[in-house]
């Protein structure tokens, strides 16, 4: 197990545990993501099971929110880490923002059913396996934060890398679907849909870009 570098927060057993299940959170979120668009593209697609699945991800998003709360009001109602609180606030934020995402996706692909061609369903799984990873490592990173701050550019390495391969397959994937011969509708509805997808790694990077300055700091 990691050596907790933050005493004040090692003293608050509850705090600590909010941190880790926080995490754990944007974990689930991922992975059920990725296993979300294995499924919602399969040919035995039940509706019954694709609500199950919207219902599921809603519920981790609700989780992760009320955790996010708990840990806000925590850090302030006892004054832990006071001149680390805005960092490590808007870190929890910012992750926050990627489980909201991935909801949003999910959300979307169970309402609207998009008409994806099976020639594209490999480029679309390999896109959201990349995204998948950014968020995983990039939940790893912020843990690390806490607990293990050597292992953090680690971590945050990895999200650019999976950042930078879902772009590129992203480009691929639009380069792709408006050379089709579908009609434009779909092309432009599977286009935001995909977009939508990256974005997701995106915010991950953009929250890795935040933890490396934090990080930078407690070295000062």
């Amino acid at each position: 197990m990691f050596h907790i570098k933050f005493p004040m927060i090692s003293q608050s057993r509850t705090l600590e545990n909010k941190l880790d299940n926080f995490h754990d959170k944007i974990i689930d979120a991922a992975a059920l993501f990725h296993r979300s668009i294995k499924f919602f593209l399969g040919e035995n697609e039940n509706q019954n099971e694709c609500k199950a699945i919207n219902k599921q991800i809603k519920h981790i998003e609700h989780e992760a929110d009320q955790l996010r709360r708990d840990i806000e009001n925590e850090l302030y109602s006892r004054n832990l880490l006071p001149n680390l609180q805005a960092d490590i606030l808007q870190l929890i934020e910012s992750l926050d923002k990627i489980t909201n995402q991935i909801d949003d996706v999910i959300y979307k692909f169970y309402i609207e059913k998009p008409q994806i061609p099976n020639k594209f369903h490999n480029k679309l799984l390999d896109l959201c396996e990349q995204v998948a990873d950014c968020v995983e490592n990039m939940a790893i990173a912020s843990r690390a934060f806490f607990k293990d701050k050597s292992v953090v550019r680690d971590y945050t390495h990895k999200v650019y890398i999976k950042e930078q391969e879902s772009d590129s397959s992203y480009n691929d994937l639009k380069k792709a679907i408006f050379a089709s011969d579908m009609d434009l509708a779909n092309k432009l509805q599977l286009d935001l849909f995909v977009t939508e997808v990256t974005n997701i790694a995106d915010i991950a990077e953009d929250c890795a870009d935040e933890l490396l300055i934090f990080t930078l700091k407690r070295d000062i």
